[in-house]
């Protein structure tokens, strides 16, 4: 996989015409890792409440809303994004498309809510890779959900651009990441005539990506605007008792190290997300949150919002 890809996406979406401020924006939904702060057990966590990672775009030209990954924190966070943009008249629960990154607890058991049990919502289209959909399809309770037309299943290709109607594209890439359930995939989102995103909030290691994607992490980068990345760990020391060799996440601290030779309007581009309850980044006064703005990237927080006009 090369990162030739862009050019064929960029090719791919058609001009638009200029519209005000803001009518397109990103928000954070989440910025924790798949369980949330606290966590199960951690009844006597005082810190900062986290939410699982979720992305929202909204396009106020074309009054649509959609999600990058589906939580199981999924009622708060619709709350919250109808709150900064509430859905259309008679739209049901005004989401007009899930885009799913893989089959782990914290991007897609927010499905479930839109089940006869909850929302039982009609035909909304959720996007996901071949194997992430063939799950899907064939295993309760989400095999319901498709056949009651609670959704509406839409096959990703990796690496090919889908052009939506509203004048963006979505690209799945695929990333290294356990995969038991389904592959991994991370989530490019380029605007007609605007900003661009890259959503990655799991991955094996930066070497295994730059050996699959043919380009270091670095040039990857310098392609988007706006650039979240996996943020689970700070370092190897952070579960007492753990064989952390065995979560193969790339630690906060190496993240940074990669991309220290990044000019200051590049490192700004880079937003830290999907933090475990036990990364100290969770607490913005934290001196390793400090450390990370010193060094001039930053940490996604919940109700973080983008123009991408």
């Amino acid at each position: 996989m090369k990162l030739a890809w862009l050019a064929l996406a960029a090719a791919s979406v058609p001009a638009g015409a200029e519209t005000p401020t803001c009518q397109q924006e990103l928000v954070v939904l989440g910025a924790g890792q798949d369980a949330g702060a606290p966590q199960i057990g951690n009844s006597g966590d005082a810190g900062v409440r986290l939410l699982p990672s979720s992305l929202a775009l909204i396009n106020r030209s074309s009054g649509k809303r959609y999600l990058f990954d589906a939580t199981p924190a999924i009622t708060t966070q619709l709350a919250m994004l109808d709150a900064i943009e509430p859905p259309g008249e008679s739209k049901g629960l005004g989401i007009d498309g899930i885009f799913l990154t893989h089959a782990h607890i914290g991007h897609y058991l927010g499905l479930a809510w839109l089940g006869r049990e909850a929302a039982g919502s009609k035909s909304v289209p959720v996007y996901a890779m071949p194997r992430m959909a063939e799950f899907l399809r064939g295993n309760g309770p989400w095999s319901q959900l498709v056949e009651l037309g609670n959704i509406d299943l839409r096959e990703l290709e990796p690496i090919l651009p889908n052009l939506l109607a509203e004048g963006f594209i979505v690209i799945g890439l695929p990333v290294p990441h356990r995969d038991e359930y389904s592959e991994t995939v991370g989530i490019a989102m380029i605007n007609a005539g605007g900003a661009s995103l890259l959503y990655i909030p799991d991955i094996d290691s930066w070497e295994q990506w730059e050996l699959l994607a043919g380009d270091p992490l670095a040039g990857v980068v310098a392609k988007f605007d706006h650039v979240f990345l996996d943020a689970t760990f700070w370092d190897d020391d952070e579960l007492p008792g753990r064989d952390m060799s065995e979560i193969p996440h790339p630690r906060v601290s190496e993240t940074m190290a990669l991309l220290d030779t990044l000019s200051s309007e590049e490192r700004a581009k880079v937003h830290f997300i999907h933090y475990n309850h036990t990364n100290p980044i969770r607490d913005p006064a934290s001196a390793e949150s400090r450390e990370v703005e010193a060094r001039g990237f930053r940490v996604a927080r919940q109700g973080d919002r983008f123009c991408l006009d």
